[in-house]
């Protein structure tokens, strides 16, 4: 267990502690358990990139723990009546979806980066939960235009990731040397 992973096993943790949080209605609380959890997501990742301790755990299990932190979020806004049921369907069946098509496409012995889009997504993902945990009112026209925005780049990003799978060449198992992992 090394550090990166240590911090992705600390937002697996996390995942309770903010369902918690949140059904009681305790928003600030919530608000810095996802921001702790959030920063666990970028520290990690960092240290992978820069002191080189990826392994395959870390691939598997960094964006399982995105995926359950941010849709916890997520499923518990809903409940929460802070954002549109059907918004956050869209989200996770999203999620789901690209997911779905990382394991096939690694199977096939193709690997799908995350690109630009699923970058921006994941930030503003991020900062729709934070915004609609911090205000008072969600429903606002600012706040409806930042749930627009974000529900527009996901379903996007998601386009992204099945087009570029649809143009990816086929690559035989034992031409493969890279497995097909990555965020976003």
């Amino acid at each position: 267990m090394n550090a990166p992973n240590a911090l992705t096993m600390s937002r697996v943790a996390l995942v309770p502690v903010l369902a918690i949080a949140l059904a009681k209605g305790n928003l600030n609380f919530a608000l810095a358990v996802f921001a702790l959890g959030m920063a666990t997501d970028v520290l990690d990742g960092h240290i992978a990139r820069t002191r080189g301790p990826i392994t395959d755990f870390g691939k598997l299990m960094d964006p399982i723990a995105d995926k359950l932190f941010v849709g916890t979020a997520f499923i518990c806004l809903a409940a929460l009546d802070r954002i549109e049921l059907g918004v956050v369907a869209v989200i996770l069946s999203r999620e789901v979806a690209v997911s779905g098509l990382r394991y096939v496409a690694k199977k096939r012995g193709t690997v799908i980066s995350a690109d630009g889009l699923g970058k921006a997504k994941t930030g503003l993902q991020t900062l729709t939960i934070a915004m609609l945990l911090y205000v008072t009112q969600p429903f606002t026209a600012e706040a409806q235009l930042l749930v627009m925005v974000t529900t527009f780049v996901t379903i996007l990003s998601g386009m992204s990731y099945f087009m570029a799978y649809a143009t990816a060449p086929e690559v035989s198992r034992r031409d493969s040397i890279e497995p097909a992992s990555s965020p976003g």
